[in-house]
């Protein structure tokens, strides 16, 4: 008897699901929430008709510093995950790290110790995918040992470790109905 396993699908957020500022980079207030064109449709179709979980995974660096205070990153993140819940597409999962790169936390991308709890009997890594825009994101695909699909980065090209490349969220819903 053979047991369905949950597929997933991995998504970074800053510049995967919404539009990454320029010059900080940090979504940290409302004006600066800005959704990807389709992303909403598409993962909708990816969670309801090819049966996908969501969770997001982020590296937020500083969060919880003067330069980068929670309640404003909160306030942000509060809003995007209603606006996603509100057209029917929930998160099985949202996985932040509040590390700096130099810090090596184990935690941070391309690390996997945020998502431990993924990786068991129940979830089926082999024909799961991350979605990013990053080689962070690329890397943490190998090491989760699910496949990958960078996002709107032509610089990532050469990578060996990227399986798909898309330019829309469109294109990554076409992609993954025809792999099943």
């Amino acid at each position: 008897m053979s047991i369905n396993k949950d597929k997933l699908l991995f998504v970074d957020r800053d510049g995967t699901l919404i539009v990454e500022p320029k010059g900080d980079f940090r979504v940290n207030t409302l004006e600066k929430l800005d959704l990807m064109p389709f992303v909403i449709s598409s993962l909708y179709k990816i969670t309801k008709e090819l049966g996908y979980k969501l969770v997001m995974v982020t590296n937020q660096d500083g969060l919880g510093t003067a330069d980068f205070p929670e309640d404003s990153f909160y306030k942000v993140q509060n809003k995007l995950l209603k606006l996603f819940a509100n057209e029917g597409v929930d998160f099985l999962g949202v996985h932040i790290d509040k590390t700096y790169e130099h810090e090596k936390q184990p935690t941070r991308k391309p690390g996997t110790a945020m998502l431990t709890k993924y990786m068991n009997e129940q979830y089926d890594l082999k024909n799961s995918f991350m979605v990013g825009d990053s080689w962070v994101d690329m890397k943490l695909a190998e090491n989760l040992g699910c496949k990958s699909i960078v996002f709107n980065n032509k610089q990532l090209d050469s990578l060996s470790c990227v399986g798909f490349r898309a330019e829309d969220w469109q294109q990554i819903y076409t992609f993954l109905k025809k792999t099943g």
